[in-house]
């Protein structure tokens, strides 16, 4: 059982404006709905008390609960003409190199009717084996395949017709490359009804996929297809090859129908047909662009300088960009609402869910002097993560075993729910989109992970909350903007703020909100960075389709999967890929530290080094006679942990930064990250290395402002520590009157 739930239309809005509410169920007759702001949303029973604020407002409920399904899969489709139907003799040529052959039924080309069945499909069979079914109206459907299965990862010339005038149907497959233990040219042939009609299929062409009805579809293609063709005429096998390479848009070719060039458009969701006839097509669900096509030699690794190269897209069943559901209810926001976190609460018997999201203040109007910077790209980069449910990986870098709850349970029975960054496609592919698009259970408040501990989640959304109930206990007005903000509106989101506060985890940044921030810090501008790991991966908003990024993992660094050779480009700008550090934007340069560490175990304190009794920063530790600073928090029982940023000189750290803090003898569950190691050789990491360790600084920025981070993700959860009277809640405090006061650094 699926139980409730629901997405917006958008993650940020402006008092006034209308979110959209789609809402799924296949439990509840009906559900109710209240619009609240998140104040502290972590249910840990040692932690201040989760705490929301009912907003009076009527949404319109209650509601009529129904279920609404999630279409996994990518496929292209066309949109039927009469040319198809008027077909009788023809071939369909392609490229292939599949990823999952021999596991079902996987289309290529296909026009069948999804209500009678009647048409054709071009598939790899249940086997793996290229084949042909023409279903005729009436009639029983016909399939000839060539018995032999085609080889996973290797490019084969496919090619499948239908000669009218003898029913002859005939299937060909030829590697287009020589491989040891690769079985070569395959064809056969066999007989079905002559003079078979298509003007009585009512169907699109579709591109690595069988449509079934509306939108749905079924017998998804796992792998690459390349150059697609559709001629009005049988074709050989001795041909497949010049039909391949030649310059199709050729006048000569007078039987070709369709010629779809999937080098033309990558950064789109667009397909081309190159022939005279231009039935361009639309891709669904975001299948990977931007990676080697049949044509490619590695002479290139760019794909906007040799695009023919890339003439591939990678089509996976279990892709999912948006899941299209029809709207539910709308809701309009009242005018004088405030900035901050909010959710529209589902509710019904024993079941609910929060779909959150950010309420900005009115557009170029900052309604407080803090600025609170939601890492929405980051929640996007984790969106249902499953690998926490995972018992080898999971049991060995917490060190402890794992204790399964209902959202765990919900997202391994549900695959359809989508993939994040941290997931693997079925077939081994790495996934590079991650979309808002689709329920994202783990952005809630209450949420419990298998990163926090019993009782609590120390990860992404619900960590964030830690900071908003310390803001809301001081009494701080503050106003949220979420990463689609700054990517969006630049520099003017963060005009006019005096300070910004990150969340605990600010890990996946654009090179525009990169941009932003640093513009805002050269600028005068304060910076509290309350975490660790952050502006690490590089990622890509596309510039038109919303709700959606592209991050791959290129080079090194902490990941599920790397990018095969050549693909380290991002499908939606052409961007070079990876960490900032490798793009010559290490965080370090930004904040003074940058990630060296992770371990899910236990946290540590911070031990004061001789640079905390610095005049420079006094402010800071105004009222703090402790040495040891964090030793107790929610975040696996002190201030330093979970993941770790440290200083480093040789990766950007400004030479007059003060390091006032650091942690040490971290458990030998915390590993030293990949980019920091050149040869892996003993004491790189766990409780003998040097480098594991959280640092806290602080430094002056040339116009007069300064910059604050703490180095650790734990740090937050320290906060409500002895009702927020506590030395790592007094530092934090300091620092954000400091910084609000106008006078310069």
């Amino acid at each position: 059982m699926i139980g409730l739930l629901g997405y917006a239309d958008r993650i940020s809005a402006r008092p006034g404006e209308t979110i959209q509410i789609m809402v799924s169920t296949d439990s509840l007759d009906s559900y109710d709905a209240e619009l609240v702001r998140i104040i502290q949303g972590d249910v840990n029973p040692d932690g201040p008390g989760y705490e929301e604020e009912v907003i009076p407002h009527d949404l319109g409920g209650s509601f009529t609960g129904r279920f609404q399904p999630i279409n996994l899969g990518s496929y292209g489709v066309v949109e039927d003409n009469s040319t198809f139907a008027n077909l009788k003799s023809f071939g369909v040529l392609a490229a292939v190199w599949p990823t999952l052959p021999g596991q079902g039924c996987q289309v290529i080309l296909s026009r069948q009717d999804p209500v009678t069945g009647v048409g054709f499909q071009v598939m790899l069979d249940e086997f793996g084996a290229l084949a042909i079914e023409i279903q005729p109206k009436g009639g029983k459907s016909t399939i000839c395949s060539t018995g032999h299965a085609l080889a996973k990862e290797i490019w084969y010339a496919v090619t499948a017709s239908y000669e009218a005038e003898t029913g002859r149907l005939t299937v060909g497959q030829v590697p287009l490359h020589t491989h040891p233990g690769v079985e070569g040219m395959v064809t056969k042939s066999c007989a079905t009804n002559p003079n078979l009609s298509q003007d009585t299929v009512k169907a699109p062409i579709m591109l690595a996929a069988q449509r079934t009805s509306g939108t749905a579809s079924k017998h998804h293609f796992n792998g690459r297809i390349d150059s697609p063709r559709l001629f009005s005429r049988p074709l050989q096998m001795a041909e497949v090859r010049d039909l391949l390479d030649i310059d199709i848009r050729h006048p000569d070719f007078g039987d070709l129908i369709a010629a779809w060039d999937f080098s033309i458009g990558i950064s789109s969701d667009k397909i081309s047909d190159v022939s005279a006839h231009r039935f361009h097509g639309q891709l669904v669900n975001l299948p990977t662009r931007g990676v080697t096509g049949r044509k490619w030699t590695g002479a290139e690794h760019d794909w906007t300088k040799m695009p023919s190269h890339y003439g591939a897209i990678h089509f996976h069943d279990d892709d999912l960009y948006n899941c299209r559901w029809d709207v539910d209810f709308y809701v309009t926001l009242p005018e004088n609402l405030s900035s901050g976190v909010y959710a529209v609460r589902l509710y019904g018997e024993d079941e609910e869910y929060y779909v959150s999201f950010a309420i900005r203040p009115p557009i170029g109007k900052a309604t407080a002097p803090v600025a609170y910077l939601l890492p929405t790209a980051s929640y996007l980069a984790y969106a249902n993560d499953r690998t926490g449910n995972e018992f080898s990986e999971t049991e060995i870098v917490t060190g402890r075993l794992l204790q399964f709850n209902k959202n765990d349970l919900l997202l391994q029975e549900h695959p359809e729910l989508g993939l994040c960054f941290y997931n693997i496609h079925n077939d081994g592919s790495a996934n590079f989109y991650s979309s808002r698009l689709r329920p994202i259970i783990n952005m809630q408040p209450k949420h419990i992970g298998q990163l926090g501990g019993i009782g609590s989640n120390l990860w992404q959304f619900n960590a964030d909350t830690h900071i908003t109930g310390w803001l809301a206990h001081i009494d701080q007005s503050y106003d949220v903007i979420t990463d689609e903000d700054l990517e969006k509106d630049g520099f003017s989101a963060l005009a006019g703020y005096q300070t910004v506060i990150t969340g605990t985890h600010p890990e996946y940044y654009s090179l525009g909100m990169l941009d932003t921030i640093q513009s805002y810090v050269n600028t005068g501008g304060r910076l509290m960075y309350l975490g660790a790991n952050g502006f690490y991966w590089r990622v890509s908003y596309h510039p038109e389709m919303p709700g959606v990024i592209e991050c791959r993992k290129s080079e090194d660094g902490i990941r599920a999967a790397a990018p095969r050779s050549g693909e380290n480009y991002a499908s939606f700008t052409g961007e070079y890929t990876g960490l900032w550090r490798r793009n010559d934007r290490p965080p370090n340069r930004l904040v003074g530290i940058g990630m060296v560490a992770q371990g899910f175990d236990i946290s540590a304190p911070y031990h004061r080094t001789e640079a905390s009794h610095d005049p420079r920063a006094a402010f800071i530790f105004d009222g703090v006679d402790d040495e040891i600073i964090g030793d107790f928090g929610l975040s696996g029982g002190g201030a330093a942990g979970l993941e770790l940023d440290a200083a480093n000189p040789e990766t950007g750290t400004p030479p007059h930064t003060l390091v006032l803090a650091s942690s040490q003898n971290h458990t030998d569950v915390y590993m030293t990250t990949p980019e920091e190691i050149n040869d892996p050789v003993p004491g790189l990491g766990g409780s003998e290395a040097e480098i594991v360790r959280s640092d806290m600084v602080f430094f002056e920025t040339l116009a007069g402002g300064a910059v604050f981070s703490t180095g650790s993700i734990a740090w937050a959860g320290s906060l409500s520590h002895d009702a927020y009277d506590n030395n790592v809640a007094k530092i934090t405090t300091n620092v954000l009157k400091r910084f609000m006061n106008k006078k310069t650094f």
